[in-house]
């Protein structure tokens, strides 16, 4: 049960911000025995690889916290960040060892989908509440949301690997984030049609 949590909240994490999860899994596994990466990803503890995505989260730290460019970067993350969701929820598989479970190590693929569907369902909420943060803000909601998105991520990995029950209650809160998300989008579309059609 616990590595399947961690899997989610690495996940859930990835859906923010594909880097962080990748960058703390990589790191935690080199400096700690929090993290024992399962065979054929010792890639994700190599240090190259490891300044590559320190690179590449350093241009979505800047990126996405500019109105407009954030869009884009966003349409761009429909695929990474998926991709680092599934990454890091089959990278953390071997702490199915350590909670005596042998089915997701038998069905590792699981693993990949479950990753994978679960940080781009967050990264579809994402890409959805970030035109209605900038435009209810005129703008200046875009680096408040980032640094949000980008401190929930770091939180969450952290939680995830070191107090995996507690990503039940960050999937709660998400949940419930993105009941909001849909009911405001919905508003704004809603303001939209009847300004349309008033002559």
């Amino acid at each position: 049960m616990f590595s399947a949590l961690t899997g989610l909240g690495l996940s859930t994490a990835a859906g923010l911000n594909a880097y962080i999860p990748l960058l703390v899994v990589g790191v935690l596994s080199n400096i700690t025995d929090a993290v024992k990466l399962p065979d054929g990803y010792d890639w994700l503890s190599n240090w190259g690889v490891l300044g590559v995505l320190a690179l590449l989260l350093t241009a979505e730290f800047v990126l996405d916290k500019v109105p407009a460019v954030d869009t884009v970067n966003d349409v761009i993350q429909t695929a990474i960040r998926p991709a680092s969701g599934g990454v890091v929820f089959s990278a953390t598989s071997a702490a199915a060892e350590l909670d005596n479970s042998t089915w997701m190590a038998e069905n590792p693929w699981i693993g990949w989908v479950l990753g994978i569907v679960m940080a781009l369902a967050v990264h579809l909420l994402k890409t959805a509440a970030r035109p209605v943060v900038n435009t209810t803000t005129a703008g200046t909601g875009a680096p408040v949301a980032s640094v949000a998105e980008d401190s929930g991520a770091l939180g969450l990995s952290l939680v995830a690997i070191f107090a995996p029950i507690l990503v039940v209650l960050a999937l709660i809160l998400l949940a419930l984030i993105a009941w909001w998300v849909i009911k405001r989008v919905r508003r704004l579309r809603a303001r939209r049609r009847s300004r349309l059609a008033s002559p």
